[in-house]
């Protein structure tokens, strides 16, 4: 342990202060860790930066002691392109943060599976003998397999879903099949009836369900998206609810909040849900932070390091 505390600094919005004021500390204490915790500390002095895209620190040129960024987010591309970041970045892998994102998706696409919204939307004295199929004839496709990606496949195969999954790269999942690349993309949402985004934003993903994309899946699907909100082309999406799609359920947007008079909001086929389907929770994203900063002092690699050579 270092014989000088060790200088975290804090950038993150003033909302999130409170809670990792006390959470940080705690989570500290369980690694025998000394150190300075503030939202002000000298840029030349600082070890270590707990950051939010939306905290103070936008330069990262006068920190020239610190050993690593931790992202205080599961997302990295409103940080990683940072040309004045050339400290290590490492993102938030919570397992808190991934317990929420599972359970929202498999939430949603439980809902759509069971058509609960025709028993919701119908208490009107009608009979509905709807019988929805079963899970294993149910295909879903998910976008993105990086660790929720990978945890909602997993969780929603265990339910007796067909789970394809695509990313850039290969991957191998127990009970998912996997496509990847350019090439895999076709068929992996090729009549496909439930689409779940969980895709990083980069320039490659940007818009990825489009008009094009939009029509390959079955008549009658579903797509949810607690992703990123640019990965789909609002207009696309609004004219193939007219055609193909039967329902989306959005929890991210490319504007947020979600102005009050965008379409989605009055559209009846569309669920808006205001950006909560995977949170960070300051108590086990603290032992996240606290950890990596245990291993940093050991000399140890640092966990969930961000590869900006390769995208984010």
């Amino acid at each position: 342990m270092s014989s000088t505390p060790i200088k975290v600094l804090f950038s993150a919005g003033d909302a999130a202060w409170p809670a990792y004021r006390k959470a940080l500390p705690a989570a500290f204490a369980q690694h025998d860790l000394d150190v300075d915790l503030a939202r002000d500390h000298a840029p030349g002095t600082v070890d270590y930066i707990v950051a939010a895209p939306n905290g103070p620190v936008r330069d990262f040129t006068p920190y020239t002691r610190c050993k690593a960024v931790l992202n205080l987010w599961a997302g990295v591309e409103d940080i990683a392109p940072n040309r004045t970041l050339t400290q290590p970045l490492a993102r938030m892998v919570d397992p808190g943060l991934t317990a929420g994102m599972v359970e929202w998706v498999v939430t949603h696409t439980l809902r759509h599976h069971m058509g609960i919204d025709l028993h919701i939307h119908g208490q009107d004295g009608q009979w509905r003998d709807h019988v929805p199929p079963l899970a294993q004839d149910r295909p879903v496709t998910i976008l993105g397999l990086g660790e929720l990606g990978t945890a909602c496949a997993r969780a929603l195969a265990q339910l007796g879903f067909p789970v394809t999954g695509w990313s850039r790269t290969a991957k191998t999942i127990d009970k998912v099949t996997f496509l990847s690349g350019d090439k895999g993309l076709t068929p992996a949402l090729r009549d496909a009836q439930i689409v779940v985004l969980l895709l990083p934003l980069t320039d490659a993903t940007k818009n990825i369900l489009n008009a094009e994309t939009l029509a390959l899946l079955a008549d009658g699907a579903f797509v949810i998206n607690p992703g990123r909100g640019p990965l789909l082309d609002d207009d696309a999406l609004l004219t193939a609810l007219d055609r193909n799609i039967a329902h989306a359920t959005l929890d991210v947007f490319r504007t947020e909040p979600l102005p009050a008079n965008h379409p989605f909001w009055a559209h009846p086929q569309v669920t808006v849900t205001p950006h909560i389907a995977s949170a960070t929770r300051p108590e086990t994203s603290a032992l996240c932070i606290a950890d990596n900063i245990a291993r940093g002092e050991a000399g140890r690699p640092f966990a969930h390091l961000v590869d900006r050579a390769r995208g984010y």
